[in-house]
């Protein structure tokens, strides 16, 4: 329904968004929807609506979310479009980094969109898709080839250990898959699936675990677990080199404030001299600005403990992922 407008000059004026009985105010739409539903299109730059793109609004009442803006960059897509790469990951949360492009896939050519903030793609017409809280949005698996295209070595292989973590694939299968794919970032993916396992807990294990291998020292293992005498599991460790009883434990706690924490800490580090089990514990910073220190300690620990086949200098392979923004200078 539309207002009737001062003389002579005519502004816009703010409408009930109940006015418009065709258009859901509440999911984006398009200028052109707007008009086509009756509603002043001059009512769109007032405080009642958010503009997402160029041309799709949505009304102020809905707060922002990975899913409103998938919605809006879908609506400017043709109904078989769906989202795909960053997009994808943040509607199935999985951590990635900040891109600001919005990712949408449609099968053919003349389907593509070009929108300031928003990435098309073209997939291959097999590509499988799912529809999460009324999204379309690519499957999983195809999600970590995509990503491929956009990621780096060690943020897709964190992709793949959540992927597994959460039950969707396995390595093994993540393997076959980007083996058997044909698409331009397989080979890409394939490298990155190659370093995925299963039982990781969180992205930091992830990249100590990557800063370690890179570098090449051993890999250590993933979910050790120490069993008593009935075979009950009695302690996890993230990061381990079984064979030579050393653990590499992340730990991003910055302060113990908490005393149960506290008290559970010093319980285990009892266990571990009980057991004659080594500690190198990395936090934060050894990950962020000294990784060139973490190696140091986990190679001196390697070697302390009797690790056999150690590099006599550390691959550089490291560096391209893990930039020293405060060298350490140590000793061998």
């Amino acid at each position: 329904m539309l207002h009737s407008q001062p003389q002579p000059q005519p502004q816009p004026q703010e409408q009930d968004p109940a006015s418009s009985q065709a258009l859901d105010i509440l999911c984006p739409f398009t200028r052109a929807d707007a008009i086509a539903a009756g509603l002043d299109p001059r009512v769109l730059r007032g405080k009642s609506f958010r503009r997402l793109f160029k041309g799709v609004y949505v009304s102020a009442e809905r707060p922002p979310s990975a899913f409103l803006q998938a919605e809006a960059a879908l609506c400017v897509h043709p109904p078989g479009a769906f989202a795909s790469h960053v997009t994808a990951a943040r509607l199935f949360d999985v951590p990635v980094p900040h891109l600001a492009d919005e990712h949408v896939s449609v099968f053919v050519e003349q389907d593509r969109r070009r929108r300031k903030g928003i990435a098309c793609h073209v997939a291959p017409a097999g590509a499988r898709v799912a529809v999460l809280r009324g999204v379309r949005v690519c499957m999983p698996d195809r999600m970590f080839i995509e990503l491929a295209s956009l990621l780096s070595l060690v943020d897709l292989v964190i992709v793949g250990d959540v992927m597994v973590r959460r039950g969707w694939t396995t390595p093994e299968k993540l393997v076959a898959l980007c083996s058997d794919s044909d698409d331009r970032y397989a080979a890409t993916a394939l490298r990155a699936a190659r370093y995925v396992r299963d039982g990781v807990d969180s992205p930091m294990e992830t990249r100590l675990r990557m800063l370690i291998v890179l570098a090449g020292l051993p890999e250590p293992e993933v979910n050790y677990k120490v069993l008593d005498e009935r075979g009950k599991v009695i302690r996890r460790f993230d990061l381990s080199y079984p064979g030579i009883k050393l653990l590499v434990e992340y730990d991003g706690r910055q302060h113990v404030d908490d005393l149960v924490q506290y008290d559970t800490d010093i319980y285990r580090r009892e266990d571990l001299d009980r057991w004659h089990w080594r500690l190198v514990v990395v936090t934060t910073k050894g990950i962020y600005q000294e990784p060139d220190d973490t190696l140091f300690r986990v190679r001196r620990a390697l070697k302390e403990r009797g690790a056999t086949g150690l590099p006599s200098r550390l691959s550089d392979a490291w560096r391209a992922h893990f930039p020293v923004q405060q060298a350490v200078r140590r000793s061998s």
